[in-house]
């Protein structure tokens, strides 16, 4: 599969965007999502990938399986293949961060 390099704008906009994803890349699909005071990602899955999410702005919570984690602008959250997930915002202010989506492969 051939990728080529890129370089992309984040838009200033309040609403979730595509940033990467197949066939541009070789299974990475990343995003940039944005929640409103007391909205939420949806608790969901990460099957079989993992995650990191990069937080831009805001506060809230990372709910990941029995934990709850306080996340916010400067952290970042791992989240490892088949867990159980969902992002907060339990505050006054806007939440923003960026997903990285990437498939396990057996290590060999």
């Amino acid at each position: 599969m051939a990728t080529e390099p890129m370089v992309k704008d984040l838009d200033s906009g309040n609403q979730y965007q595509s940033l990467l994803k197949p066939p541009a890349t070789n299974g990475l699909h990343a995003g940039r999502v944005y929640l409103e005071p007391g909205g939420q990602c949806g608790r969901h899955s990460t099957g079989q990938k993992e995650e990191m999410l990069v937080f831009l702005s805001g506060k809230g919570q990372a709910l990941i399986e029995k934990k709850i984690l306080p996340v916010g602008a400067g952290k970042i959250a791992y989240i490892p293949p088949n867990t159980e997930h969902n992002i907060v915002n339990n505050s006054n202010e806007p939440l923003s961060y960026i997903f990285c989506v990437m498939p396990v492969h057996d290590k060999e």
